[in-house]
């Protein structure tokens, strides 16, 4: 299948683009127009040489940006009184919702092994607007989307670049999810209904809706702070790490999310796995996401893809659901023989046609023979993909 222009944008604006949360960026990425000379960070490691320290993932230019800067309704509507504990938890995962200008920081604090040296830190930076997908009473699902916007270097205005990012959903009171085992592998967990009341599972996509990570937590609401930390969980290496990393398997996360009256915050506390014998912690990494709304961003493109595509995506979102619900162990690999599982779905999704009705049977042919080149049913490790 070929790769339309739209496409091509699309994965353009991956490798650039595409930052920490997972299915994040490579080597370069977008910083905000103001910001012009790269900088050292504030707990960085104060007597490494000179420079040796200095952000990776950084370089092009984007356009300007307006923050919003009284409180959202969103904040507004968390802060009511005599909402139920539930009902305040719904209503702090919908304030993630909305246009964001997102900020991506992840810096090594600590190294465990003998004569381990920090690597650099990472710094991105992009502009997406969050969907809710679903809101229902125990399910939301709310859907990332890039919508970027470049300087060029003669001063002209490039985009918008458009893509497809990763996906939260949140399910109250579940009971059972996949967690990542390494090596590719999944396994379903199963929790009992006492340890799950009160409680929320937030599960992380990938760009390919392939799966990135699933925790249980809870939220809490103490004065003006709503938070809600999951359970340390095993995931893949992210993006930024894996095109240049190859000297551990795994990170061991713990997540937070923490509602602010303009935005929201995503703090990361993870630990560089071995996997193999012996395992052992290489490093620790924390890391700090902010997403600070904005206004006057044109994310128009950003709704006519969402629009166009939207329905494709929900037929890939029931195949991934049935993988899930069929299997309790399977195996996945993002790239197979023919070529690279989210290039894929982004092709035949470029390739939709709006003005055609939409052929929900065909798209589930498609994504079905798709995923069983990428999907190993069973613990049986990635050697059945080859």
């Amino acid at each position: 299948m070929s790769i339309s222009r739209t496409a091509l944008y699309a994965l353009v604006a991956t490798t650039l683009l595409i930052t920490a949360m997972e299915a994040p960026a490579e080597e370069t990425s977008a910083q905000p127009a103001e910001s012009t000379e790269r900088r050292q960070f504030t707990f960085s490691w104060s007597f490494a040489p000179e420079g040796e320290m200095a952000p990776r993932g950084g370089t092009t230019e984007g356009a300007a940006l307006t923050l919003v800067e009284p409180p959202g309704d969103a904040w507004l509507a968390l802060r009511e009184d005599g909402l139920t504990s539930k009902e305040r938890d719904r209503r702090a995962i919908i304030a993630m919702a909305g246009p964001w200008r997102a900020s991506f920081d992840f810096i090594e604090t600590a190294g465990f092994v003998p004569g381990y040296t920090p690597t650099r830190p990472y710094r991105s930076w992009g502009t997406e607007y969050v969907f809710v997908v679903e809101d229902q009473a125990d399910f939301i699902s709310l859907q990332h989307v890039l919508v970027m916007f470049m300087n060029g270097e003669d001063g002209e205005r490039l985009g918008p670049f458009v893509v497809k990012h990763w996906r939260q959903d949140w399910a109250f009171e579940a009971i059972d999810f996949h967690e990542f085992q390494g090596h590719g592998r999944w396994a379903r967990t199963v929790l009992n209904a006492e340890e799950v009341a009160g409680g929320w599972v937030q599960t992380v996509w990938q760009v390919d809706d392939s799966p990135r990570y699933a925790s249980f937590g809870r939220w809490t609401h103490e004065a003006d702070v709503s938070m809600w930390e999951g359970a340390r969980t095993l995931r893949p290496l992210p993006r930024r790490e894996f095109s240049v990393r190859d000297d551990y398997d795994a990170l061991r996360a713990v997540n937070r999310h923490i509602i602010t009256p303009t935005g929201w915050v995503h703090e990361e506390s993870n630990d560089k796995l071995v996997l193999d014998e012996p395992p052992h912690v290489l490093a620790r990494e924390a890391g700090l996401n902010r997403y600070e709304r904005i206004t006057d961003h044109d994310f128009s493109a950003g709704d006519e893809y969402w629009s166009k595509t939207g329905a494709f995506w929900g037929v890939v979102r029931e195949a991934w659901a049935d993988v899930w619900s069929e299997h309790d162990t399977f195996a996945f690999e993002a790239r197979a023989s023919d070529g690279v599982l989210f290039m894929k779905l982004f092709a035949f999704a470029d390739a939709l046609d709006p003005a055609s009705p939409f052929d929900a049977a065909s798209a589930r042919a498609f994504v079905d023979q798709t995923l069983s080149a990428h999907i190993a049913p069973g613990a049986v490790g990635l050697a059945a993909l080859e």
